[in-house]
């Protein structure tokens, strides 16, 4: 959008800060009022590909507003939620209990000037649930955990919420079985928060209950990468409940619409080149 376009929408935009090729000028022109809305709704979105040591290792407390891509300040997200909104942290406490057996709660545990994450866990033979630092519980367990404070983080106390949190295939290191409690985790998510989530598993799309017109498919093709809706053959399958979408996934079939598709020819446009600048 140019300066001439705000000006007719905002009023006099003054000259904005020089461009520089090897950045992006959002970032430069944020002091403007115009740019600032999507300046602050970009920079609140939540990208995901948790790294369980991370998650793990001892971590440095800062302001929790938003959890880091790898997770590696989820300590001081969840001592936000903690303060500010309890009944969400106990509902990521209620669905970790269910993808992990066992697990009752997790609290965060100050360790001189750092941070880590203590779980409480069910024992055979104790009366009461043994207590776990980070650095011992599994891959899975951690993992689930991040994905869970990823989707329910907004509400935190920030005086914005986390507009959209994309995930890069939550179904890793879960349990097949917990792919269903998952999928309800990322649905009562969305109800507050938009939700995009990238997904190799079929177990995960294996509910008749998931509305075709919220999958997109992606599809390659002689290096062409296509993502759209379904094509008419995969929305019918699942609108009829003839095929769930993992089913579909399994079969190969599930395909974009390749009326909506992007032209095969398209350039890959090139964002930092002098001709986009």
């Amino acid at each position: 959008m140019s300066l001439n376009c705000l000006s007719q929408k905002w009023g006099p935009v003054k000259q904005g800060p020089t461009a520089a090729i090897d950045r992006l000028y959002l970032v430069n022109a944020s002091g403007l009022a115009p740019f600032r809305p999507l300046y602050e709704a970009l920079s609140r979105m939540g990208f995901y590909s948790l790294n369980p040591d991370r998650i793990r290792d001892l971590q440095s407390p800062d302001a929790g507003l938003l959890l880091a891509r790898d997770g590696s300040n989820i300590t001081s997200v969840l001592a936000q939620l903690t303060k500010h909104n309890p009944t969400r942290k106990q509902r990521i406490e209620e669905y970790l209990s269910k993808v992990v057996p066992g697990v009752h709660g997790v609290e965060v545990k100050v360790v001189g000037p750092k941070e880590t994450l203590e779980f409480r866990q069910q024992v055979a033979g104790s009366k009461d649930p043994w207590r776990f630092l980070a650095a011992n519980m599994s891959d899975g367990t951690v993992r689930a955990l991040g994905i869970l404070v990823a989707l329910f983080q907004s509400g935190n106390g920030a005086s914005t919420h986390v507009p959209l949190v994309g995930i890069e295939e939550p179904e890793i290191a879960l349990h097949p079985a917990a792919s269903g409690l998952l999928l309800d985790g990322l649905r009562e998510a969305s109800r507050s928060t938009q939700v995009i989530v990238t997904s190799h598993s079929p177990d995960l799309l294996d509910d008749q209950q998931l509305d075709a017109g919220s999958l997109l498919a992606v599809y390659a093709e002689a290096g062409s990468t296509h993502i759209a809706a379904l094509d008419q053959a995969g929305r019918d399958a699942v609108l009829h409940r003839l095929y769930t979408p993992g089913e579909l996934l399994r079969l190969n079939q599930m395909r974009p619409d390749p009326e909506l598709s992007p032209d095969k020819g398209d350039r890959q446009l090139r964002l930092l080149d002098k001709e986009n600048v």
